[in-house]
């Protein structure tokens, strides 16, 4: 190690090696700092993540933590990660070293977060949520991996409560009215159609390409996702690997896509079919629910509509699940409300059982 000072620019260089995790010996060197105690500060931290010693400060050990974690997340979940850590869990503990944070620091915190706001609204309680999940996340990594004696987030305990359970729905003559004011813009119309009727998520509609399409057999085949990340276009894995499945689509919607393809002249099979973004939806959304007298619902909520309306077809939960790439028992819980009470017949049909 050595740490010196450099006559050219009147600062000072700090070099030093170490052997990683490999075995293999390094060096390393950072060039800069306005004063020697700046040089040893950073030295130490550096040594301090090589050998993985948790008095590393919070922001040093979220550098460990990208390094660990960031492969293994898809890139628009690691984006919202890194946004939530750097606005806010950095500002507040960035320099704190990790086995000094206690539950009470993670409470004033807390507090903290519940007094901000935003747009002159304070933060919502799924946000707030969102927030000490992602805080506890990282010291439940430095619990597992790197010996941190115990998470400060979880003696705390959460604040805030997870997404609303309370989902917008349209019935289908909602949504038929609602389709009949976007057929002015087949891009947007055709959209909407496989959202509907095919219960979708947002990415997997538009990651769609034509050779995911078989109009012989009436399927269209799910198997990535679409995000635009920054100004780029990103397509990934679906969401999890339940989301990987083949869609039998009515005959009347591959009627509408094969008519929609027609078109797509000269488009690859490779190709985007709506080569639009979210916000785009987004708007149009606005505009239809206006144009038709409905209510504005989100766009996630069609697939919520799509699968109230296979409820009320009388389909099972294991049958919704398999098409819309969900466990069957996420369909019960989060549904539940909306399957018909079968309460008084188990209860005659226990009567019978107990007169044999």
């Amino acid at each position: 190690m050595a740490i010196y000072k450099e006559p050219a620019t009147n600062t000072w260089r700090v070099i030093y090696r170490y052997t990683d995790w490999t075995g293999e010996r390094k060096q390393s060197s950072k060039r800069g700092f306005a004063t020697k105690r700046d040089a040893q500060a950073w030295e130490r931290e550096q040594l301090l993540k090589v050998q993985a010693e948790i008095d590393m400060t919070f922001a040093s050990f979220v550098e460990l933590y990208r390094r660990d974690m960031q492969a293994r997340l898809r890139q628009n979940t690691w984006q919202t990660k890194v946004h939530i850590i750097n606005t806010k869990l950095i500002p507040y503990f960035g320099n704190r070293s990790m086995s000094d944070i206690s539950p009470k620091d993670v409470i004033h915190w807390q507090n903290e977060m519940m007094g901000q706001r935003k747009n002159g609204k304070p933060f919502s309680a799924t946000y707030l949520k969102t927030l000490h999940n992602q805080l506890s996340a990282i010291f439940n990594h430095a619990v597992r991996f790197y010996d941190l004696k115990s998470n400060p987030a979880a003696k705390a305990g959460s604040v805030g409560k997870k997404e609303s359970k309370d989902m917008l729905f349209w019935t289908k003559d909602e949504y038929m009215k609602f389709a009949d004011a976007m057929m002015d813009k087949p891009l947007s119309y055709y959209a909407f159609e496989i959202l509907y009727w095919c219960g979708l998520r947002m990415g997997e509609m538009l990651a769609l390409m034509p050779g995911d399409f078989d109009l012989a057999k009436g399927t269209v085949s799910i198997s990535k996702s679409y995000q635009r990340i920054g100004s780029n276009d990103i397509v990934t894995d679906p969401k999890t690997p339940k989301s990987i499945r083949m869609v039998k689509m009515p005959d009347f919607l591959c009627e509408e896509i094969q008519e929609y393809l027609r078109t797509l002249y000269g488009w690859d099979a490779g190709q985007r079919m709506f080569p639009i973004t979210k916000s785009y939806l987004h708007h149009e959304m606005d505009r239809g629910s206006k144009t038709a007298g409905v209510k504005r619902i989100r766009i996630h909520d069609l697939r919520h509509s799509h699968v109230s309306h296979l409820i009320e077809m009388g389909f099972s939960a294991v049958a919704i699940a398999d098409r819309v790439g969900h466990e069957s028992i996420d369909i019960t819980y989060r549904y539940a409300h909306l399957f018909p009470s079968r309460q008084a017949e188990i209860a005659d049909k226990l009567n019978i059982e107990r007169e044999k």
